[in-house]
């Protein structure tokens, strides 16, 4: 049981601590108290009520929706939204069952157990199939409207497929894929990240004059005006009629099924893509509900089993500095691999090295480490009796520890002074590298004189530059100047696989730079992409295809910037895919079925360099990969190849000779 205020002014003081929370909670874009701690606090508020009654005012937080923190509007609700109550284990989801039992004189008729999504309640009203309005909870009797912004949800379709006026009830919400994105957006904006992922999507949903849309998804958990059926049939209507919904929930007898679905669904919490902070319980019958009835606040019929947070320990290995593209100076823990909601963690965020000071951890402890709203790992202590003996704190940088440049350290997020002036020489060698958009005569010594002279800070910035310019630095004449430039003014041909390896993006390399350019074929369809669209791309999983949709995000500027200079943004070799059947697709390198064979170049192939040979592979048609194994097609072996040809024939793969794959790369 929740520990009651002994005093008056304790009591209103926590009340005033919920509602400023509250109010950040749904307002967003920032969290003034972690879900956990506020749940606690309501629990001692409610406590305390239950034993001093005569404390309570009447807008008590334990009486109102969304504990006061709702923000009213102009869109009265055609029925209250209201909130539901908490339970926190298996022994109060017992004593709520009796009551409603008590309430109904009789069992009720199946529960359905769903997930408590971690987002923002809105109602959509849709009139003949097509969307006309859209307003959030706020106070419970009416809410702002959000129609605009509300379109962009992924699940909440402008039109449905049927002419049906209906009102739907759910939650819009961020993916953990949508919150990377939107992070990466937010960031190449030059705001700071957002903090959670559920105080993103409040944000976003009320943004009405950014730059950039932050992408969104709805789940609904209800709907008015189809009927008086079973609310598990109602959300597989919803479903049918196109709009995302929690259709094929489990449908629960009795207690026990109830907890073992609440298990179930805590245990997979990992595994669903988006953060969920509990499962909430209904009577699926409408019989049940209206017999059962509500209060002011909440629905007796339905109760919010709130999941604790996935919290576990392990050793914190390092602290490290990471300087981001901005110049953002960034601390990050680096520890012993440790599994957290079904996901292997291998380092964390500690957010800014205030923070690092408040939260009191050094290299060698032993650290509590939770992935924040189910998505980013962060620490959240030490296990301050398991200090190791002569352990030190963690001394920030004096200096930036890239470039050695001054640090701001005016904002909560220290920054480098040169901004992204202080990752140029590493940026601007590894875009004009061979393998990338080789630009000959670009040195690390000459990076340095036009970085240290303000001329180039990234790619773009080196389009600018002219001969007569480039004559006046220290060992560099006027016929090396202007075969640079040319050099520079000729790399804009190179095909966009070679910009995308040019500009380092995150997660990928050569290989999947050519993959990413020859299945979207251009550079705006590229940036359109969503996170599924990017994991249609062979080798892209969801982890991979959400990171590349944030770097993707965060180059735009220098992305548009390249292009408004001239610098090709398509592949020449890219080829729509077919609608025909795949068998009669002319590229050699494909199966019966229109798959790409997997094949593996080793030793040298003639006029070609290993890169080039890769490349040529991919062409063809085909997938280039590194090693033999069963499921290898097609082995081309060149002078020089070693273990690689030898395993082939153990293992029975077909073998091309480097000469025969050089004259069928003529051929096409």
């Amino acid at each position: 049981m929740a520990e009651p205020f002994d005093t008056p002014a304790a009591y209103d003081a926590a009340i005033a601590q919920v509602r400023q929370a509250a109010a950040a909670y749904y307002g967003g874009p920032d969290l003034a108290m972690d879900d956990a701690d506020y749940d606690a606090l309501m629990a001692r508020i409610a406590a305390t009520e239950a034993g001093r009654p005569d404390w309570k005012p009447e807008d008590s937080p334990t009486e109102v929706v969304a504990a006061g923190g709702g923000v009213a509007g102009d869109v009265v609700h055609s029925e209250p939204m209201l909130s539901l109550d908490n339970v926190f284990d298996a022994d109060t989801l017992h004593r709520w069952a009796a009551r409603l039992e008590r309430l109904l004189g009789r069992p009720a008729a199946g529960f359905t157990v769903e997930p408590k999504i971690d987002g923002l309640a809105i109602a959509a009203r849709y009139e003949e199939g097509r969307l006309v309005q859209v307003a959030t909870r706020g106070d419970g009797r009416a809410g702002e409207d959000v129609t605009g912004q509300a379109r962009r949800a992924a699940g909440l379709p402008e039109r449905l497929t049927e002419p049906v006026t209906i009102e739907v009830r759910g939650e819009v919400f961020m993916t953990e894929g949508d919150f990377e994105v939107a992070n990466g957006m937010r960031t190449a904006a030059g705001e700071p990240p957002f903090a959670h992922p559920r105080s993103a999507a409040a944000g976003t949903l009320r943004a009405q004059d950014r730059t950039y849309d932050a992408p969104l998804s709805f789940l609904a958990y209800g709907v008015q005006g189809l009927g008086d059926g079973p609310h598990s049939a109602a959300m597989a209507t919803l479903a049918a009629l196109g709009v995302a919904s929690t259709a094929g929930m489990p449908v629960c007898a009795g207690i026990e099924e109830i907890l073992a679905a609440v298990e179930a669904l805590r245990a997979g919490r990992g595994t669903l893509g988006y953060g969920i902070d509990g499962a909430v319980i209904k009577a699926d019958q409408p019989a049940d509900r209206d017999l059962a009835g509500s209060s002011s606040r909440a629905p007796r019929w339905g109760i919010a089993y709130k999941f604790p947070a996935d919290t576990r320990t392990t050793r914190l290995k390092a602290i490290e500095v990471q300087v981001g593209r901005t110049g953002v100076i960034t601390p990050v823990a680096v520890l012993e691999p440790v599994q957290i909601s079904g996901v292997i963690v291998t380092s964390a965020t500690l957010h800014n090295f205030d923070d690092l000071v408040r939260r009191n951890v050094r290299p060698g402890d032993t650290v509590f480490v939770r992935r924040a709203g189910d998505v980013i790992p962060e620490i959240t202590g030490a296990k301050l009796d398991e200090r190791p003996a002569g352990s030190v704190p963690f001394e920030p940088p004096a200096r930036c520890p890239r470039c050695d440049g001054e640090i701001d350290r005016t904002q909560k997020r220290w920054r480098c002074t040169r901004g992204r002036a202080c990752g140029a020489h590493e940026a601007l060698l590894y875009y004009a590298a061979r393998d990338s958009m080789d630009i000959e005569g670009l040195g690390g010594k000459l990076v340095d004189t036009v970085v240290a002279a303000g001329l180039v800070t990234d790619p773009a910035d080196l389009y600018d530059l002219d001969a007569a310019t480039l004559a006046g630095f220290e060992r560099m004449g006027e016929v090396s100047a202007a075969k640079l430039v040319a050099a520079i003014q000729s790399s804009k041909s190179q095909p966009l696989s070679r910009v995308l390896t040019g500009l380092g993006v995150r997660m990928t390399g050569r290989s999947m730079s050519r993959r990413l350019a020859r299945h979207f074929g251009a550079i705006d369809a590229l940036l359109a992409a969503t996170v599924a669209d990017l994991q249609e791309v062979e080798g892209v999983g969801p982890e991979r295809a959400v990171t590349i949709a944030a770097e993707l995000a965060e180059l735009r500027p220098v992305i548009e910037r390249l292009a408004e200079r001239g610098v090709n943004m398509a592949e020449p070799d890219f080829q729509p895919r077919p609608s025909a059947p795949a068998g009669s697709l002319p590229l050699p390198l494909r199966k019966e079925d229109g798959s790409p064979m997997t094949v593996v170049v080793t030793g040298s192939v003639p006029g070609l360099t290993r890169n080039e040979g890769n490349e040529a592979v991919e062409r063809l048609g085909g997938k280039s990969s590194g090693s033999v194994s069963k499921k290898t097609d097609l082995v081309v072996v060149g002078e020089g190849a070693g273990s690689k040809a030898d395993k082939a024939v153990e293992l029975g793969v077909r073998v091309m000779a480097a000469e025969e794959f050089a004259a069928l790369l003529r051929s096409v």
